[in-house]
C-alpha cells in the first residue's frame, strides 16, 4: 500500500462525497422514526446500534465496492477486511447514535481513506445541519467547499475544548473525567457534542480550539484528523507520537495550545 497521486485523490473524494450525501439523506429518513424495540447494544447498555446505522454502512461499502473493488474496508458494524497492503477505508455511517435516537442534531457520516503513508481523503457530512467537511492529503480542508483552517488560540484561557467519555466509563481507568476536571478551571470552556468526527472537524473550523479523547477506534478519527491537519492543526496521540489511528487516544489542536492541552492528559492502556 502506497501513497496516492493526486489524481487518485480527486477521485477518491468524488466517490466518497457522493456516498456520504447519500448516506446522509438516509439517515434524514429515519430519523425521528426509530422503533425502540430495534434498537440494540454494543459493548454496554449506552453503546447503541439502529437499523439507520446498519443501513447507513451497507450504502456506503456498496458505493466503495463498486468504484474500487480493489480497496479494503474497515467499518464500524458489519464489514472488516483482513489486514493487508491495500488502500484501506475506515467508515463510520452514523457517527452520534445516541444523539441521533434523541433526534439531537450531531450525528455524522465520516469517512477516512489511508495508504501507508497516512490518511489521504477525509469526508465528514452532517446530514441535519447541512456541512460537509473534506480533505484531501496536500490539498486543505473545506467546509461545504470553501477553505478552513484552525484557529490562532495560544491560550487555554480563550480556549473552547471538546471531549468525550467511553461508553464502558463505569469500567475503565482512567475515564476521563480526571482529565475533563483538569481542564474545567484552565479552559474558557468545555463541550461534549456526542461525536468525535464533528468534535475534529469543528477543530478544524476552527470553532474549537482543541480535542482530546480515550478508547476510540479507528472509524471514529480516521477522517476527522486530516480535516484537522490539513487545517493546519496538529494531530497526535496523547503521548504525542504518531500513534492516533489505532492507538485509542488522540489529541487534536492549533499548534499554540496542541502541547498545553497534551501534557495535561493521563490515558489508560485498553483498547475499545
Amino acid at each position: 500500500m502506497t501513497g496516492m497521486t493526486g489524481a487518485e485523490r480527486a477521485a477518491a473524494l468524488a466517490v466518497a462525497l457522493e456516498a456520504a450525501r447519500a448516506a446522509g439523506d438516509l439517515l434524514l429518513e429515519h430519523l425521528g422514526a426509530v422503533d425502540p424495540r430495534e434498537i440494540g447494544r454494543k459493548s454496554s447498555a449506552r453503546d447503541l446500534v439502529t437499523a439507520a446505522d446498519v443501513a447507513s454502512e451497507r450504502l456506503l461499502v456498496a458505493r466503495l465496492r463498486d468504484a474500487f473493488p480493489d480497496h479494503a474496508i474497515e467499518s464500524e458494524e458489519e464489514v472488516k477486511d483482513p489486514a493487508d497492503d491495500r488502500l484501506r477505508w475506515f467508515l463510520d455511517p452514523l457517527d452520534g447514535t445516541v444523539n441521533f435516537v434523541h433526534r439531537l442534531p450531531c450525528f455524522a457520516v465520516s469517512m477516512g481513506l489511508w495508504s501507508s503513508e497516512g490518511p489521504e481523503v477525509a469526508v465528514v457530512h452532517l446530514p441535519y445541519l447541512r456541512e460537509t467537511f473534506h480533505a484531501t492529503r496536500g490539498g486543505g480542508a473545506f467546509l461545504n467547499g470553501r477553505p478552513i483552517q484552525v484557529s490562532n488560540t495560544t491560550e487555554l484561557s480563550e480556549g473552547i475544548l471538546a471531549t468525550g467519555f467511553p461508553y464502558r466509563r463505569h469500567e475503565l481507568v482512567p475515564n476521563n473525567l480526571e482529565n475533563f476536571n483538569r481542564f474545567f478551571l484552565r479552559a474558557q470552556g468545555l463541550r461534549r457534542m456526542g461525536s468525535a468526527a464533528i468534535d475534529l472537524a469543528y477543530v478544524a473550523d476552527g470553532r474549537l480550539d482543541g480535542y482530546w479523547e480515550l478508547y476510540l477506534s479507528p472509524h471514529d478519527v480516521a477522517a476527522g484528523g486530516l480535516l484537522v491537519r490539513e487545517a493546519g492543526g496538529l494531530v497526535t496521540d496523547v503521548d504525542g507520537g504518531e500513534d492516533w489511528l489505532r492507538g485509542a487516544h488522540i489529541v487534536a489542536a492549533p499548534p499554540g495550545v496542541h502541547e498545553a492541552i497534551r501534557s495535561q492528559l493521563e490515558h489508560g492502556t485498553e483498547l475499545p
